[in-house]
């Protein structure tokens, strides 16, 4: 995508412009869904309505943190999953400790019990169910113009500070113990280079002046703001396979039942060896063509997405 130059963080967009869109201009854009700024691959990208519009490589950017959700949501994808992927959660939590109420199979009835929130459950040492809240920001040199949402994960929430530059939480920390609130400073939020992943480090890089801590508190009370932070997902339902085509793969199983005919003595001596006979019966044609078919339709259905 082409570089914008309004998304660098010191590009200062003039007054008359700020919060400015004419009808038609919306009207081209469509529903935005919100504005994203999305750290996948470790580059800043500008994300509307799910479609990548600019991106920064600069290793830092300078925001000014206008809200934030109210706690640290969870998020568990069956298999593997990359950022941007239009893959659906199994499970996820907005508050952290119990599933969503739109989950009709969840994992578990509480996240801290949940088999999927145990060291070792994802890939290495981590957990399968994943850490991230949001925050809604504002560009350094556009203070009054768009509300991002920025969506952080646990490595760049939690850990301990390395001098001034901190993960998330920690940089909350000092601030509040210097009785300074978030939403007055511009933090600079930097990639760390020796992560193997997209991290975040931040610090204080100055106050905000009072001209610009009015407007940092007013858009932290805007509908956009409130929009960034909100967490909400779908749990998307795959489609029923046609009664034809599933036909098919439900008789082999029920002949395969009815094929033992022994003595139950007999069956229960040889309990174990029976299944490896059936399952060597099961590589027949039918079956095969049966699989061939459904292959065809899946690469028939890709072509027309």
């Amino acid at each position: 995508m082409t570089e914008l130059t309004l998304f660098k963080s010191g590009a200062q967009l003039p007054d008359y412009l700020r919060g400015d869109t004419d009808e038609f201009t919306k009207r081209l854009a469509g529903s935005s869904g919100g504005k994203t700024i999305s750290i996948k691959g470790g580059v800043w990208r500008m994300i509307v309505g799910g479609e990548e519009i600019a991106k920064n490589e600069d290793r830092a950017m300078n925001l000014v943190f206008v809200n934030a959700a109210p706690a640290v949501a969870r998020t568990y994808y069956e298999g593997s999953y990359e950022e941007g992927q239009s893959t659906s959660p199994a499970c996820f939590s907005a508050d952290g400790k119990t599933p969503d109420s739109a989950i009709k199979t969840p994992q578990s009835n509480s996240c801290a019990t949940c088999a999927q929130n145990i060291a070792g459950s994802g890939q290495g040492e981590s957990r399968a169910c994943r850490y991230s809240q949001r925050f809604a920001v504002v560009l350094e040199g556009d203070i009054g113009g768009n509300v991002f949402r920025l969506q952080l994960p646990a490595k760049s929430l939690f850990g301990k500070a390395e001098g001034d530059k901190m993960p998330l939480q920690a940089y909350a920390k000092f601030l509040a113990g210097h009785g300074v609130p978030m939403s007055g400073i511009v933090t600079e939020a930097r990639f760390d280079t020796t992560e193997a992943v997209p991290v975040l480090k931040f610090r204080a890089v100055r106050p905000l002046t009072r001209d610009e801590l009015a407007v940092s508190r007013t858009q932290g009370g805007s509908d956009d703001s409130t929009q960034a932070i909100e967490f909400k997902m779908v749990q998307k339902e795959l489609p029923a396979l046609p009664a034809s085509f599933a036909k098919p793969a439900l008789e082999a199983p029920a002949k395969a039942t009815r094929a033992p005919v022994k003595p139950p003595e007999a069956a229960e001596e040889e309990e174990a060896p029976a299944p490896t006979k059936r399952a060597t019966k099961k590589v027949d044609p039918p079956v095969t063509t049966t699989k061939d078919v459904g292959a065809l339709l899946d690469e028939w259905g890709s072509d027309d997405e």
